[in-house]
């Protein structure tokens, strides 16, 4: 079996990234990262595990664009977020990140069938909904997940795990730079866990991308290239 080899260029940089909040009623602030820098290859697995309160959250948000961070410089493929208006932003998270999310409810849309959550990103983009490309797309990425012919039924019709299979399928139908995957495997039992996860690993040793995942899960983190380690706001 061919196996994909990436050229190790960066994926991800974050350059003394900070991100403070406001402590209520103090006048003082948190930072929920504090100067925070590394460089994610392209094709890598990493996990970034620490405890609650850590910063892995808010580390996942600013490196993914959901958030904007107080201080420093994130980087994707060599785009500067912070120069970046809301609307290009919008645009990059949509065609070049994919997602997965801890809530099924973040996940999938309930009123869309399996298949239309799957290629969503690309009608979002202006694809053709009826397109018989687009729709043979969704149909082979819930093949690899292990769902084939379920594609004309609704989301609601899934197991969790399931359902959070059909949301990495989603996550890489835009072939994206990086997938970021916050908890994907906290309400999942053992089985699916692993499932998810190993699905996540194909894609960075077949497909070559990278993926930057968020745990609390030491044997979720088992699965990842490297791991880093959040406490108090830094990098350990």
């Amino acid at each position: 079996m061919d196996t994909f080899t990436a050229v190790r260029t960066a994926a991800l940089e974050l350059e003394s990234v900070s991100r403070h909040h406001g402590r209520r009623g103090s006048g003082r602030e948190v930072a929920a990262l504090d100067t925070v820098s590394c460089t994610v290859p392209a094709g890598s697995f990493t996990a970034v595990v620490g405890p609650s309160g850590s910063g892995k959250s808010t580390f996942l948000q600013c490196a993914a664009g959901l958030d904007r961070p107080s201080s420093g410089t994130v980087r994707i493929a060599g785009t500067d977020l912070g120069g970046l208006s809301e609307a290009a932003l919008t645009r990059l998270r949509r065609d070049r990140i994919g997602f997965v999310f801890q809530s099924h409810a973040l996940n999938l849309v309930p009123s869309l069938s399996i298949e239309e959550n799957v290629v969503l990103p690309l009608v979002l983009a202006g694809a053709d909904p009826g397109a018989a490309r687009l729709l043979d797309r969704g149909r082979r990425l819930l093949d690899r997940v292990g769902l084939s012919g379920r594609g004309s039924g609704g989301p609601t019709t899934l197991s969790g795990g399931e359902q959070q299979r059909v949301a990495v399928a989603r996550a890489l139908v835009t072939e994206p730079e990086v997938v970021f995957a916050d908890e994907p495997t906290a309400s999942l039992d053992p089985d699916s866990a692993a499932l998810v996860l190993g699905l996540l690993r194909d894609a960075v040793r077949h497909d070559g991308r990278t993926v930057v995942m968020v745990t609390h899960d030491p044997v979720a983190a088992g699965w990842a290239d490297t791991v880093l380690t959040m406490d108090g706001g830094r990098l350990r």
